[in-house]
């Protein structure tokens, strides 16, 4: 290879790729998804604290226990009469308790199915519902506006909290106090309780019906999730506002935590499945899913991840098994660390270079000797084509640099020229090739347009569509500069401080030229 000559550089119209994190290579150990069909939305998901992590699906009207290995059913609570919500493990294991239509409170032994206890006293439906941290208690969070507190043992209820105006769908107990309570309710309000005074201590507004609460480890910290937002709180200073995070375009329907509380899991309408680092709230992975999430539920150690949806899909996820490879690789490298010790070797190891020969593509080695022609043709090769697209505008760049690109469209019979012809309809209105293709067009119907009328039906027909797809770009163009007009106006008008600025892109007017002039080439 000559030392003046370069190579075509493709990575300017390479797609960019997403940045790869410590977060995407973790995440990303997660299995194909195995789906499970269950007969309605999917409410709540909940894993067993202890192993191997059963997980409970509350849906329909029943509460099914769940081997996240096998993806079996081991246990099928259905003592309910009508529809069953938000069946929740207890720290131990064994057992669950969970609310529903009837507007009672069932309590259920999960190794015998058998129902222990029921407590009523709501007088509308129970959607959540959750054990203190003691383990002695349960609280309820019901549509009648109000939550309540049980013992266990005797079946009562302890203590009433009434201060919502609208349904409560959210609630949470500390993880590290058994008397303290959140709740959140369609009045867009979370409130905090404490059972040992009977009264609200903290109040919030998230601006939303509020759809689920989580609490961080340290229980000095709330996350409520409403709208397409959630907001972050500090409960020891009186619930002030700490963060808003909105990467959702739908509603938030969930949220869980996950990595031992280093980071939050959401769920939402818009089919993902999002994870934040619980440090400096930033999402740093995302899950997607074939329908609106309802639910979702992860394991202690992060090996299983179940997301419920509307249909009724239930989507288990379990983390690569690296175990056996792990100790096995730990016990090769401990026996040849300990008979390395007692091995003295008097060499030293030399390394050899990995001498590698610059191999050169067939169309830079076409360019070297200024065949044009040619090196067009071994980029139009379906397999490049379609699998590297970036690869074909380069060259075709390259071309228009070096003032080739009349010679290598010039003089093609009428399958080359097909061919050609559909790679520019594909890929002209593509926003990273748009400004090469545009010139390649102009350049094209100068070089055929005195032989249009010779050239076959089927080059004709592909010149027809080209012009058809040059008038579709136009008037999307148009839209969008109106679209982005209003806009401006809109948000110009809202801004009462200091207007927001809204640069409009460049080169819009100049493509929007050249394809009117391209377009009234062709007619």
């Amino acid at each position: 290879m000559a030392a003046g000559f370069k190579k075509t550089n493709a990575k300017v119209f390479a797609k960019i790729k997403p940045e790869l994190t410590t977060d995407n290579i973790y995440w990303k150990k997660l299995t194909a998804p195995v789906l499970v069909k269950e007969f309605g939305p999917i409410d709540y998901i909940d894993f067993s604290p202890i192993e191997p992590h059963y997980f409970a699906v509350t849906c329909s009207v029943r509460v099914q226990v769940y081997n996240p290995i096998t993806k079996l059913v081991i246990k099928n609570l259905s003592k309910f009469k009508e529809a069953a919500y938000g069946g929740a493990f207890r720290a131990d294991g064994k057992l669950l308790c969970a609310g529903g239509e009837e507007s009672v409170v069932k309590l259920f032994d999960v190794s015998t199915k058998s129902l222990l206890r029921v407590f009523a006293g709501h007088k509308a439906a129970i959607h959540r519902t959750f054990f203190t941290a003691d383990g002695h208690h349960i609280a309820s969070f019901s549509d009648d506006k109000t939550i309540a507190l049980w013992d266990i043992p005797s079946e009562k209820q302890i203590v009433t909290f009434s201060e919502h105006a609208d349904y409560i769908r959210a609630g949470a107990v500390s993880p590290v106090s058994p008397d303290i309570l959140l709740s959140g309710g369609y009045d867009k309000i979370v409130q905090m309780y404490d059972a040992r005074t009977s009264k609200s201590v903290c109040s919030v507004n998230h601006e939303a019906p509020v759809e689920s609460i989580v609490f961080l480890p340290s229980g000095g910290i709330f996350i409520s999730a409403g709208g397409t937002e959630m907001r972050v709180w500090d409960a020891l200073a009186g619930g002030r506002l700490l963060a808003k995070i909105s990467h959702h375009h739908k509603t938030i329907t969930c949220l869980k935590i996950a990595s031992n509380g280093h980071r939050i899991v959401s769920g939402s309408l818009d089919r993902h499945v999002k994870i934040y680092d619980a440090g400096n709230y930033k999402a740093v992975h995302t899950l997607d899913y074939p329908n609106a999430v309802l639910s979702v539920g992860i394991s202690a150690d992060d090996e299983t991840i179940v997301a419920g949806m509307v249909d009724g899909l239930i989507s288990v996820r379990r983390r690569e098994d690296d175990t056996k490879n792990g100790i096995n690789g730990k016990k090769k490298k401990m026996s040849f660390r300990r008979a390395g010790q007692n091995l003295r070797s008097s060499t030293v190891d030399v390394i050899v270079p990995d001498e590698r020969k610059e191999t050169m593509s067939k169309h830079d080695a076409c360019l070297r000797k200024f065949q044009y022609s040619k090196a067009l043709d071994c980029v139009m090769v379906n397999y490049i084509v379609n699998k590297t697209p970036h690869v074909t505008v380069a060259l075709l760049q390259e071309l228009i640099r070096r003032q080739g690109l009349r010679q290598a469209l010039a003089g093609r019979d009428g399958k080359s020229l097909v061919n050609f012809l559909k790679f520019l309809i594909k890929h002209v209105g593509n926003p990273r090739f748009g400004r090469v293709m545009l010139y390649v067009g102009n350049v094209l119907m100068d070089v055929y347009e005195e032989t249009l009328d010779e050239l076959g039906p089927e080059p004709r027909l592909m010149f027809t569509l080209l012009e058809k797809k040059l008038k579709e770009e136009e008037e999307l163009i148009t839209n969008l500069a109106e679209l982005q007009g209003t806009l401006h106006m809109i948000l110009s008008g809202a801004e009462t401080s200091e207007p927001m600025v809204i640069r409009e892109p460049q080169g819009l007017t100049a493509s929007t030229a050249a394809q009117k002039n391209l377009v009234l080439s062709i007619s």
